[in-house]
C-alpha cells in the first residue's frame, strides 16, 4: 500500500491540530476549576528563553497551513497572530483545521519531488516535498504542540497521553 502525500500532511496534522485543541480546552477547564487566570497559562513557558503557550500554538498552525500550502503550490491564509484567549486559539485551530482540509487531495498529488523553500531570519532552506513534509513540517508541528501539552501539564493541568494522542481525533476512543 503506498502513502499518500494527503494522508501524511491534511490527515496527519488535522488530526494533531484536533488534539491540540483538545488538550487547550482541558486547559481553560483546569484554570476555570481552579480559579487561576487563563493568561496565566496562555503566557507560561517551560523555560524563560522559550515562546509562550500562545505562540506555540500559533507556530503548530502556521507549520500546518504553510505545509500543506507549498506543498499544493498555494498560498496560505495569513493570520494576525493576536490570540489572547483560549478560545481564540480554538478558533485558530479550526480555521487551520478547514484550510488544510479544503486542500483536494489532488492537489498534493506528485509533490514528494516538489522544490520548496523556507525562507528564515538567517538563511534559505531547500527541500524536495516529501522531505520537506517528513523532516520539517511534521517535526515542527510536533513539537509545537508538544510543547503546549508539556506547559500545561506542568501547569497542573490533568492531561496524559491519551489527551495528546487520541484528544479528539478520529483514530481512537476516549476509553483508548
Amino acid at each position: 500500500m503506498k502513502i499518500s502525500v494527503h494522508a501524511l500532511s491534511v490527515d496527519l496534522l488535522a488530526s494533531t491540530l484536533a488534539n491540540l485543541s483538545h488538550v487547550l480546552d482541558k486547559g481553560l477547564a483546569s484554570a476555570t476549576a481552579r480559579k487561576i487566570e487563563p493568561t496565566v497559562l496562555l503566557n507560561a513557558r517551560l523555560a524563560p528563553d522559550m515562546l509562550p503557550l500562545t505562540r506555540q500554538v500559533q507556530i503548530a498552525c502556521d507549520m500546518s497551513k504553510f505545509g500543506v500550502a507549498r506543498l499544493a503550490g498555494l498560498d496560505a491564509p495569513k493570520f494576525e497572530d493576536n490570540e489572547q484567549s483560549f478560545e481564540e486559539l480554538r478558533a485558530r485551530i479550526a480555521r487551520t483545521i478547514d484550510f488544510i482540509k479544503g486542500v483536494p487531495a489532488s492537489a498534493l498529488e506528485g509533490t514528494e519531488d516538489r522544490d520548496i523553500k523556507v525562507s528564515l531570519r538567517d538563511r534559505t532552506l531547500q527541500f524536495r516535498g516529501l522531505e520537506y513534509l517528513t523532516r520539517w513540517v511534521i517535526p515542527n508541528a510536533f513539537f509545537h504542540a508538544t510543547t503546549t501539552y508539556a506547559i500545561l501539564r506542568h501547569n497542573g493541568v490533568d492531561l496524559g497521553k491519551t489527551d495528546f494522542l487520541t484528544g479528539s481525533g478520529p483514530a481512537f476512543s476516549q476509553s483508548a
